[in-house]
């Protein structure tokens, strides 16, 4: 078994409040659903422009997982392209 961790961090110019911001979280979180991964605001609650999100994935082998996350990132990116500043793929096996 392995589980794959996809950490991210995504900077939201326009967002004038949480509000805004949430918005867009929300947006990718709900296209994120159809895939087989969970996700997380993990920090930066209380700040405007800036949040990190944790996306997991549970696999067979590190192959699949690895797919998983890069379908993940793929659609954030084709969501809210742009807004991606760093991300990090860590496994636990």
């Amino acid at each position: 078994m392995v589980v794959g961790l996809l950490s991210v961090e995504i900077h939201v110019p326009g967002a004038q409040s949480l509000k805004d911001k949430r918005m867009v979280l929300r947006r990718v979180k709900d296209r994120l659903k159809k895939l087989n991964v969970a996700v997380s605001e993990v920090d930066h609650q209380d700040l405007w422009q800036r949040a990190a999100l944790a996306i997991v994935t549970v696999s067979s082998d590190r192959q699949h997982a690895d797919r998983e996350l890069a379908a993940a990132a793929d659609e954030i990116e084709r969501v809210e392209p742009g807004l991606t500043t760093r991300t990090e793929v860590e496994f636990l096996t």
